[in-house]
């Protein structure tokens, strides 16, 4: 099928000029501006989606929207009534244990439509669009449609009790002398491109190839306090006992001025005193353990460590497009993260409680 021609107006041409100009900050609404004057000078989609790496279908949206609505609809966002759209980490956990069961009769797989649809259709939330599904399935490192995931078993004792223990934690108020630190840990593909990429330059966007080059993997901890808006993350060669006990041990002397840390992570079998009584001896691994006070999610309750809000925030600020090509770089890149991130202070306002479990999974109403 023929791409669809369209004709800029000299006063519109001026007006995505000036736009361009400003400096927007919605990246999404520059492709559209460049859609739509790439289009104008007779560039077809499979050239554009080249020249700006997006889908054939944002080019068809945009030039079919300008077509319909004129240039200011072409470029903006469609309009959203009401007040913002907010999803709690129930919700969110609602979402991630039905993508881990079965899609509905007659379908193979969950897709990001089909998702959202679900979540409205069982009364998980009002309103949800696949983007925001994306967000959600990324921040939690889910592909359904690749792979069988993890979900929320069915509730038992020890699942309650740890569930509640880590919810109890999260309830307490901020005490300087005792931080809550929630860590994990995230594999990293070293990906390096095969080409130079060209920088973008004033009416020149920049480009990449799409080959690239593989180079192993590393692994990333990362650790955030998250009444305090403080994030760590280090790189190390593989997650393996002996790095996390260097990072354990990293972890006590940056809060070495405090009685005790209160550390949340998941049950991996490296995540105990022996790694560290492995690496350092008895004494000093049992000292450095000492420092804090340990609590583990349930099995399968990661959604419950918000270290893992923070590695969706590093994957997608630091990251990006994944395309860090080896371990000295990606060291480099994440300790600017870092600092950037430190500076801003960025809090994470978890709002899931035991009352909300309780209320939510149907178990011990009444209890404190």
């Amino acid at each position: 099928m023929p791409s669809l021609p369209i004709t800029l107006s000299v006063i519109e041409i001026e007006a995505i000029k000036k736009f361009l100009k400003s400096h927007p900050t919605d990246s999404r609404a520059v492709d559209r501006a460049h859609i739509l004057r790439f289009r104008h000078f007779g560039k077809g989609t499979k050239e554009i989606c080249l020249l700006l790496d997006v889908s054939p279908r944002t080019v068809t949206n945009t030039i079919n929207n300008y077509l319909e609505l004129g240039l200011e609809r072409a470029l903006a966002d469609d309009p959203r009534s009401g007040r913002p759209i907010v999803f709690d980490a129930r919700d969110t956990a609602n979402i991630i244990a039905m993508v881990c069961t079965e899609p509905p009769e007659g379908f193979a797989r969950w897709t990001l439509d089909l998702i959202a649809e679900e979540s409205i259709k069982r009364d998980i939330v009002d309103s949800i669009s696949s983007s925001k599904v994306q967000v959600i399935l990324q921040e939690h490192d889910l592909k359904p449609w690749r792979e069988k995931m993890w979900c929320i078993p069915t509730l038992n004792g020890e699942y309650i009790q740890r569930m509640e223990d880590v919810l109890k934690v999260y309830e307490r108020k901020y005490n300087p002398e005792r931080p809550v630190v929630c860590i994990d840990e995230k594999p990293v593909a070293l990906i390096a491109d095969k080409y130079d990429r060209s920088m973008s330059m004033p009416g020149k966007i920049g480009k990449k190839d799409y080959e690239y080059k593989r180079n192993g993997s590393v692994n990333v901890f990362c650790a955030v306090e998250p009444l305090k808006g403080k994030y760590v993350n280090r790189v190390t060669p593989n997650r393996k006992g002996s790095e996390f006990a260097k990072f354990i041990r990293d972890l006590s002397r940056r809060y070495s001025g405090v009685d005790k840390v209160v550390l949340i992570m998941d049950n991996l079998a490296s995540h105990t005193v022996k790694s560290l009584t492995d690496y350092y001896g008895i004494e000093e691994g049992e000292r450095i353990w000492s420092r804090f006070e340990v609590h583990y999610t349930p099995k399968h309750g990661s959604w419950l460590n918000q270290a893992e809000i923070a590695i969706g925030m590093y994957s997608r600020q630091c990251l990006g497009d994944g395309r860090v090509g080896d371990m000295q770089k990606l060291i480099k890149v994440t300790g600017h993260w870092n600092k950037a991130t430190n500076k801003k202070a960025t809090l994470i306002q978890w709002k899931f409680n035991r009352l909300k479990a309780r209320e939510k999974f149907g178990y011990g109403i009444g209890k404190n």
